[in-house]
């Protein structure tokens, strides 16, 4: 998929890897729409890139991803990208007791807003010369860390649901694209806490130019390696990344 010409809508793109391919995007001349869940981003997102389109929604909600889609097509019906890029990690203790909405929220956030706002706009993308359908999905989707349980699951499911919609579309004009990342320095699971890996510019600058050379799979870093690696290979790089500290 070329990054120029066209009308993408990035789900989560007011900060972080949404931020950074919005960014990218514009660069190449694309329309770009925007949703997030806080709509003070949004503002500032307006304000710092003028012509940038935005809408509140929460895409945990189904009425408001059915909503979403709607505006998205009717106000810009050239539209033909959609980037499913909204995404929440917890580090929830199994076992303890914690109110099951909050479970349900991470899981409606990561998979179901993918899976849903894709049939949902899968009509309108396949009525377009070309389109295609960019998943964000982790390096944790092939070695999980055990401590973001629910975030490494839905994103393993992603993965899965990614190369299924691949398969199923093949000879469509739909492209399906996987943006696999690794560990990058964001605000992913709130201010402060994703401070560490590497920096989102590198990582977006990096995976975005092999996108517009064409290749549907993408990784960086350890997503890159994770993505490669051998059923050996993946059980040894969760063990090192799982290790208990000495106690």
């Amino acid at each position: 998929m070329r990054l120029a010409s066209n009308t993408v809508l990035v789900t989560g793109g007011a900060s972080g890897i949404g931020l950074a391919i919005v960014e990218r995007f514009l660069r190449a001349d694309s329309t770009v729409l925007v949703c997030g869940r806080r709509e003070e981003r949004l503002r500032e997102l307006a304000d710092t890139h003028p012509g940038v389109a935005t809408r509140v929604c929460n895409v945990a909600d189904e009425a408001e991803r059915v909503a979403l889609i709607d505006w998205a097509a009717t106000r810009f019906p050239a539209l033909n990208v959609l980037v499913n890029n909204a995404g929440i990690q917890r580090f929830p203790v199994l076992a303890d007791g914690e109110d099951w909405a909050l479970t349900r929220n991470e899981v409606a956030i990561n998979f179901d807003a993918p899976v849903h706002l894709s049939r949902l706009v899968l009509p309108h993308l396949l009525r377009q010369p070309h389109g295609a359908i960019v998943n964000i999905t982790s390096g944790l989707s092939f070695a999980p860390l055990a401590r973001a349980p629910i975030y490494s699951a839905t994103k393993a499911a992603l993965h899965s649901f990614t190369l299924s919609l691949r398969h199923q579309l093949a000879g469509s004009p739909v492209e399906v694209i996987e943006i696999i990342p690794p560990a990058v320095d964001t605000d992913l699971g709130g201010p402060g806490l994703h401070t560490f890996g590497v920096r989102v510019g590198e990582f977006a600058d990096a995976v975005m130019r092999r996108i517009d050379q064409g290749e549907t799979e993408v990784g960086y870093d350890f997503a890159e390696r994770a993505r490669h690696a051998s059923r050996a290979e993946l059980d040894e790089m969760f063990a090192r990344m799982n290790q208990r500290p000495p106690t």
